[in-house]
């Protein structure tokens, strides 16, 4: 098994404990590495998601958890990459949000594979010539 970033979805999907391919990839990643990786964009998405449902219970949990986990930094090489990430699918008439193109800039500067239920996306920053490597826990 390799060291992989999990995307929002598939950390998601962890933490709610549903679908049965997911809890198998995760278990099996957790027994390899100790702990999930994840990136300071999921942090934000997932604050967010709660924030917005007034949940402050579920941020607290959520941060609580996050401190046993190792959280990745978005730092200014990150940026640039993510900037050219997000640039050049929205060129193309292809864009894929603003969160993607970060969370796929970190896994490829810290040459990890990328969790997510969400190809469709990832995979245009592959079609451009990325060495985005790509692995869906939900199939």
């Amino acid at each position: 098994m390799q060291k992989t970033l999990l995307d929002t979805d598939t950390f998601s999907e962890i933490l709610k404990g549903m679908n049965a391919a997911v809890q198998r990839n995760a278990a099996a990643y957790r027994s390899a590495f100790g702990v999930y990786t994840v990136s300071v964009i999921t942090v934000v998405e997932m604050v967010k998601g709660f924030q917005r449902l007034q949940r402050v219970d579920r941020i607290d949990s959520l941060l609580r958890g996050l401190a046993s986990e190792e959280v990745l930094p978005f730092d200014f090489d990150v940026a640039v990459l993510a900037g050219k990430f997000d640039g050049d699918p929205e060129r193309t008439g292809q864009p894929i949000g603003r969160s993607d193109p970060m969370i796929a800039a970190i896994a490829i500067q810290q040459n990890l594979t990328l969790a997510t239920d969400n190809t469709r996306h990832f995979e245009r920053i592959q079609n451009l010539g990325y060495p985005l490597k790509l692995e869906n826990w939900c199939a």
